[in-house]
């Protein structure tokens, strides 16, 4: 097959960590032919979508793990496979890029599903799931914030559409900084914040599940570094091995089947405790982590439900 990557700049990967590179790896193994652009130099070019990148392949050397050829612009709609995995802010930019995609189907199969990425944004599809997850609030006008406050106490406040525990922020029932820190969100955004209620069994990790068409195949523990709140990897989260508990697969259950069914072949939910938190379908991170201390092939897993969809 010819499998396109639409990522941020793919020389600056951590090979070890970074879950593009290793669909890459797995699809360059079963003999697919690669090719990378950034999202940038995606285009709609007089009815056809464009992108403008190069032919890659990849080998497990840091710093030379991605050989790029002569740049050139091809046709998508060539391609068997797009993947959309570039990282979030999900901004107009990526929405963008998701209406530009959403003209290859049915053709060309788009991983995940365009249409649905836009429409379920990770911190937006929980609110579908109300007996699954903390209570929680959307909301940019301060009375409305301050009053969830008011009524939980202890509150994790953080942007709509943020991303690697960025701009996330405690509040607990003692603390004073609410209005200022509303005030410097509000002064670069237009976007509203969310507010849940703290999860103390955050201290015990950030469970990141990763399903495959709908049905989990493992776990990883995020554990916050000491002093921190936040257990994302990107800012000092240690991962640990763990498995699946009764109520890991009883939220996967709720959730598996409407993920299929839209087409989200590869997605990272976050759990703390017994409450589901996020569904990252953006370009959720953890199978080199979850391969490693669960000795299975995640990337085979999801290319090989890829390869049933394409018949």
């Amino acid at each position: 097959m010819k499998i396109a990557f639409q990522m941020d700049p793919i020389g600056d990967v951590d090979i070890n960590a970074d879950s593009s590179f290793r669909l890459a790896e797995e699809a360059q193994t079963r003999g697919h032919d690669l090719f990378f652009y950034s999202p940038d130099h995606l285009a709609f070019q007089e009815g056809e979508i464009t992108a403008r990148g190069h032919d890659l392949r990849v080998q497990r050397v840091q710093g030379e793990h991605a050989q790029l050829g002569h740049a050139r612009e091809v046709k998508l709609a060539d391609f068997d496979v797009v993947w959309l995995r570039q990282d979030p802010p999900f901004d107009m930019h990526y929405i963008t890029s998701t209406h530009l995609l959403d003209r290859l189907a049915p053709g060309t199969l788009v991983v995940n599903d365009p249409f649905w990425v836009r429409n379920y944004p990770e911190k937006l599809l929980v609110l579908d799931f109300p007996d699954l997850t903390p209570p929680t609030s959307i909301a940019r006008d301060l009375s409305t914030i301050k009053a969830f406050k008011e009524k939980h106490g202890d509150v994790i406040l953080k942007p709509l559409y943020g991303n690697g525990g960025a701009g996330v922020f405690r509040l607990d029932v003692n603390d004073r900084n609410l209005t200022s820190l509303h005030e410097l969100f509000v002064s670069f955004s237009r976007e509203p914040l969310i507010v849940q209620k703290f999860l103390p069994d955050v201290s015990n990790g950030d469970k990141r599940v990763i399903l495959v068409d709908g049905e989990p195949v493992g776990a990883i523990n995020r554990v916050p570094a000491a002093g921190e709140t936040r257990s994302n990897m990107h800012v000092g989260g240690r991962p640990e091995k763990i498995g699946l508990t009764d109520r890991d697969l009883e939220i996967c259950a709720a959730i598996g089947p409407l993920l299929k069914e839209k087409g989200q072949i590869f997605v990272g939910i976050d759990v703390i405790g017994d409450y589901l938190t996020e569904i990252n379908v953006t370009s959720p991170t953890g199978i080199q982590e979850l391969e490693r201390f669960d000795g299975v092939n995640i990337a085979g897993k999801i290319w090989d439900a890829i390869e049933a969809r394409l018949g």
